[in-house]
């Protein structure tokens, strides 16, 4: 018998997987944070997370509201300070994995997280780049993940925050001592990698129960399969046992803050 899930806790499993033990992975608060939590609770024990505000090897019991929240620096390994972070061990190359959520994603993977709207007269602000910025391009690879729809999933990002292949999809070309950029776009409906020539995202997987329909539906250009269009597996019962645990105790704890 097929358990039950929501779509959310499908993203959230498929991201996680996406993770490997060992993996030195540089996280972003929300829905990556949640992932990469899951991740280190079940198949990936050793996996080293940091966060923006300097901690090393965190592992946090409950999901941080920010990266300023006390129980990463309490549960990690060691703290350091946020320009060693950046210019040590990020930009010394010691990150496997940048993980991030975004606002608006378009079709070569720049993010938005700046403004909706004309530059000028923005119908909406956003909280800005942080640091996802220089994750994107000093990590070895960057995986995303967000919930689709037409609103976040757009041809062209209002604003370029951080870089994931350009206007064009040649960004990154020949450009020296930058990562592969992003290498994975996991949602609630479907899992999307670049085309290795043009680097416009294409669906490699769509998750159980989701058609190709939704995800044309959901997306805010033309969107394209690939031609061995695979299934995402399902969650386990252990996997989503723990995810729920995760969530339960995280609300328990910020219920009584």
């Amino acid at each position: 018998m097929s358990l039950e899930y929501t779509s959310s806790e499908m993203m959230s499993v498929t991201a996680a997987r996406a993770l490997e033990n060992g993996m030195t992975c540089f996280v972003g608060i929300g829905l990556p944070s949640e992932a990469a939590n899951l991740a280190r609770l079940t198949h990936a024990p050793d996996v080293v997370l940091i966060y923006e505000s300097g901690t090393l090897q965190t592992k946090p019991d409950i999901l941080p509201l920010s990266i300023g929240d006390g129980e990463l620096c309490e549960s990690a390994l060691t703290t350091v300070a946020v320009p060693e972070m950046f210019r040590y061990w990020l930009q010394g190359g010691k990150v496997n994995v940048g993980f991030l959520g975004t606002a608006q994603i378009d079709r070569f993977a720049n993010l938005n997280t700046t403004l909706i709207g004309d530059y000028k007269a923005p119908k909406v602000r956003l909280p800005g780049g942080g640091g996802a910025p220089e994750i994107a391009t000093n990590a070895g690879e960057v995986f995303i993940t967000l919930k689709h729809s037409k609103r976040a999933f757009v041809k062209d990002v209002d604003f370029v925050t951080t870089l994931g292949f350009g206007r064009d999809g040649k960004g990154r070309d020949n450009v020296p001592n930058i990562g592969k950029g992003p290498t994975r776009v996991i949602t609630d409906l479907c899992v999307m990698k670049p085309d290795p020539e043009t680097k416009e995202l294409v669906v490699v997987s769509l998750h159980p129960g989701v058609s190709r329909e939704a995800v044309i539906d959901a997306t805010g250009w033309e969107i394209r399969f690939a031609e061995q269009l695979e299934s995402t597996p399902e969650p386990s019962e252990k996997e989503l046992t723990i995810l729920r645990e995760l969530k339960a105790r995280t609300e328990r704890a910020h219920a009584d803050a």
